[in-house]
């Protein structure tokens, strides 16, 4: 436990005396500190007991208070003043005991035979002595907790033997955020509570962790593996001592687990690989297609390819990928990932965690036996994704958004402007920019655009002959409709409009 100003109180060789301030007798003490001024809160850093023969204390009852409130600004255990013969005081002020005794700060009288150096050598054995028997503690518990580690009873044991020696709880759950075991605490609860800390933490991959205070407590989230993550362990108030100098021990022991478990998943790897290179064959009947996915515990019904462009070792990233996904269906081919998923997986969320900023091309929605054909249209997608910096999906590759896109900014803004600019000029407001937007996206229909601007039939078609006279395309030309539309929708993917000369 410890050191505390009752502690050092009860120590007989100092023959200290308590005369005002018991109610904080339980103050934690870390060192002691002699000083003659009577402002010492800017020379503290907290829990020291001050120590003074009174040489500037007036005993004025004003200079009393302030004295104390400097104790307390400065975080004081506790006040220690000597008096007696060749001190300059001889008994205590009555005034600084009143201000102490309201203020709860400990205040105790050393006689002058005993100088402050015995009283700080104290401070300083009991600390060592306590720091000792905290280093003792924590090395049985760190065998403890390997011999759990080596034991047949793998995660289980070793998290029971952490809240056995520590009360902290713990959880810990896979790269993807599923639990894999608890103990201490309602590990699904805590990880849903910790889920945003569990989320950040996971982003960085090994290289930080991340913590704060929860409802449930405080909480500290550790990411473990040794070259890639592999889990993150959720520690539940484990803020005492002992805990702060096992986190690492921990999280080493249990790094070491899941990279067993790891390499002991690669047989199953190996043969969910083996199931989706037979279902990327094109000769795969529905029937035996249907039947592979329910090896595999994927749910029924349509399923989608995705292909990956890996960073880094691609066996690395399937592994993350297949431990992330329902059924786990991932192969590595060349530098690209394959993974096969059910419709409804969020497949973007398992990208931004497992593979940010990697082009990843995502493949239609097919029936199991054409999941070859998804998987082509997935790897074609790879070179528009690699150049956009995010993952593209089949839907929107048939898109002219998508297509305008992947144009030079420049040669797109230069196009808009040579169909729009006359527009620009002439109409400051957009009034006939926007009738002819909704003009075309009607396909030409007088009515619905009157409709939906609120204007008279005969506004719209006045509105249109003047676009077409300003822009000199006409009307009833399909090309000219087109550079119109065109060049609305290139400035709305994101295209600067110009600004109007003054």
């Amino acid at each position: 436990m410890p050191l505390t100003v009752r502690d050092l109180l009860a120590i007989p060789s100092l023959r200290l005396r308590l005369i005002a301030g018991g109610a904080g007798l339980g103050r934690v003490v870390e060192a002691a500190h002699a000083t003659e001024t009577t402002s010492p809160a800017a020379w503290l850093e907290g829990a020291e007991v001050v120590m003074t023969t009174g040489l500037l204390l007036t005993g004025d009852d004003a200079d009393s208070a302030a004295y104390v409130d400097e104790l307390r600004e400065g975080k004081a255990s506790a006040l220690i003043v000597g008096v007696g013969g060749g001190l300059p005081l001889q008994a205590v002020p009555t005034a600084l005991s009143q201000h102490a005794e309201r203020a709860g700060m400990p205040l105790l009288v050393a006689p002058a035979t005993v100088p402050f150096a015995s009283i700080t050598k104290a401070v300083f054995v009991a600390r060592a002595s306590e720091e000792r028997r905290l280093l003792e503690r924590t090395l049985r518990t760190q065998r403890r907790l390997s011999a759990a580690a080596a034991s047949s009873d793998g995660l289980e044991g070793l998290l029971s033997s952490w809240v056995q020696a520590t009360g902290s709880g713990v959880a810990v759950c896979d790269a993807s955020g599923r639990l894999l075991s608890a103990a201490g605490t309602d590990g699904q609860a805590l990880l849903t509570e910790a889920a945003p800390v569990i989320d950040t933490v996971a982003l960085h991959g090994l290289r930080g962790s991340g913590g704060g205070d929860l409802p449930c407590g405080k909480v500290v989230v550790q990411p473990l593996g040794t070259a890639r993550m592999r889990g993150l362990a959720v520690l539940l108030n484990a803020d005492s001592a002992e805990s702060r100098l096992l986190i690492s021990v921990l999280v080493s022991l249990l790094s070491v687990e899941l990279e067993r478990r790891h390499l002991a998943d690669e047989p199953q790897r190996r043969r969910r690989a083996t199931l989706l290179a037979r279902l990327f064959t094109t000769d795969i009947t529905a029937e035996q297609a249907h039947a592979l996915l329910r090896t595999a515990d994927v749910p029924a019904g349509p399923v989608r390819a995705v292909a990956v462009q890996a960073a880094g070792d691609p066996v690395e990233l399937a592994a993350d990928l297949a431990l992330a996904l329902p059924g786990g269906l991932a192969r590595v081919t060349g530098g690209t990932v394959e993974v096969v998923v059910a419709q409804d997986t969020d497949i973007h969320a398992v990208l931004r965690r497992f593979a940010p900023g990697r082009p990843a091309g995502i493949g239609p929605a097919v029936a199991p036996q054409h999941a070859a054909l998804s998987l082509r249209q997935a790897v074609a997608l790879l070179p528009s994704s690699a150049e956009l910096g995010r993952p593209i999906s089949a839907a929107e590759a048939g898109s002219v958004r998508l297509l305008l896109s992947l144009g030079s900014p420049a040669t797109l803004a230069a196009f808009a402007d040579t169909v729009l600019a006359p527009l620009d000029a002439a109409d400051p407001a957009g009034e006939l920019t926007e009738t002819l937007r909704v003009w075309l996206e009607t396909n030409g229909s007088w009515a619905e655009t009157s409709n939906l601007l609120g204007l008279h039939r005969h506004t719209v078609q006045n509105r249109i002959e003047k676009v077409a006279k300003l822009t000199g395309r006409q009307q009833d030309r399909a090309e000219d409709r087109i550079d119109l539309w065109l060049a609305l929708t290139a400035r709305a993917v994101g295209l600067p409009r110009p600004q109007q000369q003054k």
